[in-house]
């Protein structure tokens, strides 16, 4: 299973989260992840930021409450064997 590494904007703090699942939607790549391997976890959805300087990808949770609805929903559709609730 692929890792990503997050970085708490306010703590600092580098979290690995581990990928269920991704998707790109308008040019936007979005991904689905847990901080379990097995997935028995809370999951959340983040949103790819752009690229600086041909450096690694970066993430950011999605807060927008519109947008974060809108891409679980997708991800539940992609998912079939998963409860989603949001």
């Amino acid at each position: 299973m692929d890792k990503v590494k997050f970085v708490d904007p306010d703590t600092k703090e580098c979290v690995e989260f581990y990928v269920l699942e991704q998707t790109t939607i308008g040019g936007i790549n979005y991904l689905i992840a847990t901080l379990d391997e097995l997935g028995d976890s809370d999951a959340f959805i983040l949103k790819e930021l752009p690229a600086e300087n041909d450096s690694e990808a970066a993430y950011k949770m999605v807060d927008d409450d519109k947008e974060l609805e809108a891409i679980a929903k997708v991800f539940a559709e992609l998912m079939e064997d998963v409860d989603i609730q949001f």
